[in-house]
């Protein structure tokens, strides 16, 4: 699995049993938790150690309470992920894999809407690109929520910068099911390889 990583799009409570929660959510994390244990299957060792050779990246909306985009302030959403509420965490099955460097907030600017993990950073203020170049990674597998949004934007900016990209179609949760099946078409025919 060398130059391999995983990049878990917004796997957070709001978008999985919240305020703006998803289609196939629940489904995407536990595909999710399988995807992670046919990658590290056989490798003892500690969590870390497991991370070194498969190192899993964590995407995290995370707003502020008066961001731009909720709709009392002029969005389109209902109010979610919100910094340091349930709503904005990491599902509890996935967090033992979540580690500070290798998580990237992004949203955290009230005016600014980012839906691309390409846009967060870590705590060091280093981008998952940076991240992901400095880990030798020529592939990424992706999963998360939501499909038409946060994950394609995502998977996106990962192929203009040069990655091969995998997008793992039974990890990912969706706003409409259409949209989901449209937004895995047009993805496909970008070149991004659905899995």
């Amino acid at each position: 699995m060398k130059n391999n990583a995983l990049v878990v799009v917004d796997m957070l409570y709001d978008f999985i049993d919240g305020s703006l929660a998803c289609q196939n959510s629940e489904e995407a994390v536990r595909q999710t938790l399988r995807f992670i244990d046919s990658q590290t299957k056989g490798q003892g060792g500690e969590e870390h150690e497991i991370l070194d050779t498969f190192p899993i990246l964590f995407i995290r909306d995370h707003h502020p309470a008066d961001h731009s985009s909720f709709e009392e302030f002029g969005g389109i959403w209902p109010a979610h992920c919100v910094a340091g509420t349930r709503g904005g965490e990491i599902h509890k099955d996935l967090l033992p894999y979540a580690s500070e460097e290798l998580t990237f907030d992004k949203g955290c600017n009230k005016a600014i809407e980012q839906y691309s993990g390409f846009e967060g950073v870590n705590t060091a203020g280093q981008s998952l690109g940076e991240i992901l170049e400095l880990l030798d990674t020529t592939d990424v597998y992706v999963c998360g929520i939501a499909t038409e949004y946060c994950v394609r934007n995502t998977c996106e900016d990962l192929l203009k910068a040069g990655f091969n990209v995998h997008l793992l179609k039974e990890c990912i949760g969706y706003v409409e099911h259409e949209g989901h099946l449209k937004a895995l078409s047009e993805m496909a025919s970008n070149g991004i390889s659905i899995e």
